[in-house]
């Protein structure tokens, strides 16, 4: 299917993060993690037409470290289409930059029921490795079922590369630079606890440093500050 309409896109031109886009993410959010997420522009800002997110070592709000996540949650959503974005990811270990997807609505009940999509995650202990992932009720990492893959991009921390899903009803596709490196099909069995990706999601950007995964192997935080540099989001539809 070609998706050929841009119906969405930021490239982070001007001097300040559009939040008629983008929502900030504010606190201790998900997954165990000990960074706290702010608005501060120590922590994400413009700058050359990037939008860089930058995780700090520093004492804040009972936290050792702080870095930044921004969603589209109740600003913009799809059902399907092609989701991009290009970025250049930070390394380290413990750092886990991700570019992702959930529900708008828990149209099948809370998490992994109604679905999630993962796009990119970069874990620091892994160097020259991206994945992407997909959950469901029948198929997510809480039982050791969850749909996914990694690819080899030895270059991630030093070059942009773009990352990118094609959705379909009948299909998932996630590639690296046009290249598909993880497909997941419709079993069409009309089973939502393998299939719930028929209603909207939005989009989520975020670094994180350690956690249940960006930490299962320690930290190191003698590299911070470290950033992720995001030059465009762009979400095109047939």
């Amino acid at each position: 299917m070609a998706f050929d309409k841009l119906i969405f896109e930021d490239h982070f031109d001007g001097d300040s993060i559009n939040r008629d886009n983008w929502k900030f993410e504010i606190g201790f959010i998900r997954n165990h993690e000990p960074q706290y997420y702010t608005d501060r522009p120590c922590n994400i800002y413009l700058k050359d037409s990037m939008l860089h997110i930058v995780t700090l070592r520093e004492d804040y709000e009972g936290a050792k470290y702080t870095s930044a996540s921004i969603n589209t949650m109740g600003k913009y959503n799809c059902l399907y289409g092609r989701v991009e974005m290009r970025a250049k990811l930070p390394f380290s270990k413990g750092l886990w930059p991700a570019f992702w997807m959930m529900p708008e609505n828990s149209t099948y009940g809370g998490w992994p029921n109604s679905g999630e999509i993962d796009i990119l995650e970069f874990v620091g202990y892994m160097p020259g490795v991206v994945h992407g992932t997909v959950h469901t009720g029948k198929y997510n990492h809480m039982i050791g079922t969850q749909k996914g893959t990694k690819t080899d991009l030895a270059s991630c921390s030093d070059e942009f590369h773009t990352y990118s899903l094609e959705w379909t009803p009948e299909r998932i596709d996630i590639a690296v630079d046009g290249n598909v490196y993880f497909s997941f099909e419709n079993d069409g069995a009309g089973d939502t606890g393998t299939w719930p990706f028929n209603h909207p999601f939005y989009i989520i950007m975020n670094v994180a440093f350690g956690g249940g995964w960006g930490g299962a192997e320690g930290v190191d935080y003698s590299v911070l500050p470290c950033e992720m540099q995001v030059d465009w989001v762009r979400v095109y539809q047939k």
